[in-house]
Protein backbone atom coordinates (compact mmCIF):
# COMPACT_ATOMS: atom_id res chain seq x y z
CA UNK A 1 0.00 0.00 0.00
CA UNK A 2 2.99 2.21 0.79
CA UNK A 3 3.96 1.67 -2.84
CA UNK A 4 0.62 2.91 -4.71
CA UNK A 5 0.78 5.87 -2.06
CA UNK A 6 4.57 6.87 -3.26
CA UNK A 7 3.53 6.73 -6.66
CA UNK A 8 0.63 8.75 -6.12
CA UNK A 9 2.94 11.69 -4.60
CA UNK A 10 5.87 11.25 -6.96
CA UNK A 11 3.94 11.23 -10.53
CA UNK A 12 2.43 14.54 -9.78
CA UNK A 13 5.84 15.81 -8.69
CA UNK A 14 7.38 14.96 -11.98
CA UNK A 15 4.63 16.02 -14.20
CA UNK A 16 5.10 19.95 -12.12
CA UNK A 17 8.31 19.27 -12.34
CA UNK A 18 8.86 19.22 -15.98
CA UNK A 19 6.73 21.77 -16.71
CA UNK A 20 8.32 24.00 -14.52
CA UNK A 21 11.73 23.29 -16.15
CA UNK A 22 10.75 22.68 -19.64
CA UNK A 23 10.95 26.99 -20.30
CA UNK A 24 13.83 27.27 -18.90
CA UNK A 25 15.40 24.84 -21.76
CA UNK A 26 13.46 26.60 -24.74
CA UNK A 27 15.57 29.16 -25.35
CA UNK A 28 14.73 32.29 -27.40
CA UNK A 29 15.38 30.78 -30.52
CA UNK A 30 16.58 34.27 -32.02
CA UNK A 31 19.52 34.59 -29.35
CA UNK A 32 20.36 31.13 -29.66
CA UNK A 33 23.38 29.76 -30.74
CA UNK A 34 23.72 28.10 -34.33
CA UNK A 35 24.59 24.88 -32.79
CA UNK A 36 22.24 25.31 -29.83
CA UNK A 37 19.33 22.24 -28.23
CA UNK A 38 17.40 25.04 -28.80
CA UNK A 39 17.89 26.16 -32.31
CA UNK A 40 17.88 22.36 -33.47
CA UNK A 41 14.58 21.79 -31.78
CA UNK A 42 13.14 24.79 -33.73
CA UNK A 43 14.62 23.98 -37.20
CA UNK A 44 13.33 20.36 -36.07
CA UNK A 45 9.94 21.84 -35.74
CA UNK A 46 9.86 24.10 -38.94
CA UNK A 47 10.79 20.66 -40.77
CA UNK A 48 7.81 19.05 -39.32
CA UNK A 49 5.58 21.56 -40.32
CA UNK A 50 7.11 21.76 -43.50
CA UNK A 51 6.51 18.02 -44.03
CA UNK A 52 2.72 18.47 -43.16
CA UNK A 53 2.22 21.30 -45.47
CA UNK A 54 3.69 19.23 -48.00
CA UNK A 55 1.68 16.54 -47.22
CA UNK A 56 -1.27 18.69 -47.29
CA UNK A 57 -0.60 19.75 -50.72
CA UNK A 58 -0.14 16.10 -52.07
CA UNK A 59 -3.03 14.89 -50.94
CA UNK A 60 -5.08 18.12 -51.58
CA UNK A 61 -3.38 17.11 -55.22
CA UNK A 62 -4.37 14.03 -55.81
CA UNK A 63 -7.85 14.36 -54.92
CA UNK A 64 -8.30 17.05 -57.75
CA UNK A 65 -6.48 14.70 -60.13
CA UNK A 66 -8.92 12.11 -59.23
CA UNK A 67 -11.74 14.52 -59.49
CA UNK A 68 -10.37 15.43 -62.66
CA UNK A 69 -10.35 11.87 -63.74
CA UNK A 70 -13.69 11.07 -62.94
CA UNK A 71 -15.13 13.81 -64.79
CA UNK A 72 -13.41 12.91 -67.92
CA UNK A 73 -14.36 8.79 -67.74
CA UNK A 74 -17.83 10.50 -67.57
CA UNK A 75 -17.44 12.36 -70.73
CA UNK A 76 -15.86 9.94 -72.87
CA UNK A 77 -18.67 7.60 -71.85
CA UNK A 78 -21.12 9.85 -72.57
CA UNK A 79 -19.79 11.01 -76.11
CA UNK A 80 -18.99 7.04 -77.07
CA UNK A 81 -22.65 6.65 -76.38
CA UNK A 82 -23.86 9.92 -77.71
CA UNK A 83 -21.68 8.71 -81.22
CA UNK A 84 -23.55 5.23 -80.89
CA UNK A 85 -26.48 6.57 -80.59
CA UNK A 86 -26.25 8.76 -83.69
CA UNK A 87 -24.85 5.63 -85.55
CA UNK A 88 -21.92 7.28 -86.16
CA UNK A 89 -20.02 4.49 -85.08
CA UNK A 90 -21.63 1.86 -87.26
CA UNK A 91 -19.23 0.95 -90.42
CA UNK A 92 -15.86 3.29 -88.92
CA UNK A 93 -13.61 2.73 -85.64
CA UNK A 94 -13.71 6.26 -83.40
CA UNK A 95 -12.47 6.34 -80.05
CA UNK A 96 -12.41 8.70 -77.68
CA UNK A 97 -10.31 10.38 -74.88
CA UNK A 98 -10.43 13.19 -72.60
CA UNK A 99 -7.60 14.67 -70.78
CA UNK A 100 -9.34 17.89 -68.31
CA UNK A 101 -12.42 17.80 -70.17
CA UNK A 102 -10.86 18.22 -73.91
CA UNK A 103 -11.99 15.33 -76.21
CA UNK A 104 -10.04 13.78 -78.55
CA UNK A 105 -12.07 11.99 -81.21
CA UNK A 106 -9.44 9.47 -83.65
CA UNK A 107 -9.51 6.61 -85.44
CA UNK A 108 -11.90 5.93 -88.98
CA UNK A 109 -15.33 7.78 -90.06
CA UNK A 110 -17.28 6.44 -92.70
CA UNK A 111 -17.07 9.98 -94.68
CA UNK A 112 -16.22 13.94 -93.81
CA UNK A 113 -19.74 14.44 -92.96
CA UNK A 114 -19.67 11.74 -90.46
CA UNK A 115 -16.14 12.97 -89.18
CA UNK A 116 -17.83 16.32 -88.91
CA UNK A 117 -21.24 15.26 -87.29
CA UNK A 118 -19.00 12.92 -84.78
CA UNK A 119 -17.60 16.75 -83.45
CA UNK A 120 -20.88 18.37 -83.38
CA UNK A 121 -21.81 15.41 -81.45
CA UNK A 122 -18.93 15.81 -79.29
CA UNK A 123 -19.27 19.39 -78.62
CA UNK A 124 -22.75 19.16 -76.94
CA UNK A 125 -21.56 16.85 -74.43
CA UNK A 126 -21.91 18.37 -71.16
CA UNK A 127 -18.79 19.05 -69.20
CA UNK A 128 -16.31 19.13 -73.22
CA UNK A 129 -14.38 22.18 -73.39
CA UNK A 130 -13.43 21.46 -76.72
CA UNK A 131 -13.01 18.72 -79.52
CA UNK A 132 -10.07 18.28 -81.26
CA UNK A 133 -10.95 16.19 -84.69
CA UNK A 134 -8.29 13.49 -85.65
CA UNK A 135 -10.19 11.34 -87.86
CA UNK A 136 -9.33 9.89 -90.58
CA UNK A 137 -11.69 9.06 -93.33
CA UNK A 138 -12.12 6.08 -94.99
CA UNK A 139 -11.18 5.44 -98.61
CA UNK A 140 -14.12 4.38 -100.90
Amino acid sequence: MNHSLGLKIIAPILVLGMSVVTPIFAEDTDNASPGSASSSMHKAGESMENAASNTGHAIKDTYHGTVTALTDTKITAKVKHALHEAELTEGGDIDVDTVAGVVTLHGTARSGKVSAEATRIAEKVEGVKAVKNDLTVAAK
